[in-house]
């Protein structure tokens, strides 16, 4: 038996991921257990070293994060969805930066619009909408916008504002890509429902037409049959 598999994902603004986790590293979280396997192996010590030497980095200050060059949480987003292997996975020195930036954003731009369906957490609603077209179902209740969230909590100067997007120009500009592909995407699947509901009014009126003639009174003493015809029989479900 065969089964199809959808790949998805959701992108987040990346100043407000990256304070997020930020946040979530400072209370205790860690990715210890995390392979990051590419080309059936793991990277070195000296491919991936820790920003921090004990068990984890609690109480990081948002100054020491962004300090940490090997932080992971740096354009997280691009190298998620990159495809690794193009640029020697961990490995530095396998190209020069510049070229292994240019590679890594068209690739993770490459396979995010090759995905079935990809949403923003800033439009819940929209996400919700293409989600349901995409696969053709209905939640039970609709997504709840919630801009109030730990980064949103934190206050951070213009100064540090810029050092994060700094950090993260390779998440900054697929973020860019990924809206206004969103916003493609959900303007032609509203335009493409408006046009069924237009032709589903259409046929509607057409088949009232009809009805109305079938059930016009006969001239005198016709004697034939009444349509018995089952109406619903002729409607188009849509």
């Amino acid at each position: 038996m065969h089964s199809n598999f959808y790949y998805i994902t959701m992108l987040r603004d990346p100043v407000s991921r990256y304070l997020s986790e930020w946040k979530h590293v400072q209370r205790g979280a860690t990715w210890k257990t995390s392979l990051h396997m590419c080309d059936g192996r793991s990277p070195t010590p000296d491919e991936l070293p820790t920003c921090y030497p004990g068990d984890d980095w609690s109480g990081v200050s948002l100054r020491e994060f962004m300090d940490c060059s090997y932080n992971l949480a740096n354009n997280r987003q691009v190298r998620m969805l990159a495809d690794l292997s193009l640029v020697g996975c961990y490995n530095l020195t396998f190209m020069n930066e510049s070229e292994r930036n240019t590679i890594l954003l068209q690739s993770a731009k490459n396979n995010l619009k090759n995905m079935a369906f990809f949403g923003l957490t800033e439009f819940q609603r929209k996400t919700q909408f293409l989600f349901e077209r995409t696969f053709n179902l209905k939640f039970i209740s609709p997504f709840t916008q919630f801009n109030i969230t730990r980064a949103s909590n934190v206050e951070i100067n213009e100064g540090a504002r810029q050092r994060i997007e700094e950090l993260n120009f390779l998440d900054m500009k697929l973020y860019e890509y990924a809206k206004d592909l969103f916003q493609q995407r959900y303007h032609h699947t509203k335009q493409l429902e408006h046009q069924r509901d237009r032709q589903k009014r259409r046929e509607e009126r057409r088949l009232q037409r009809e009805h109305r003639v079938h059930q016009w009174p006969k001239e005198d003493g016709a004697t034939e049959g009444t349509v018995t015809e089952d109406y619903n029989s002729q409607v188009v479900r849509w």
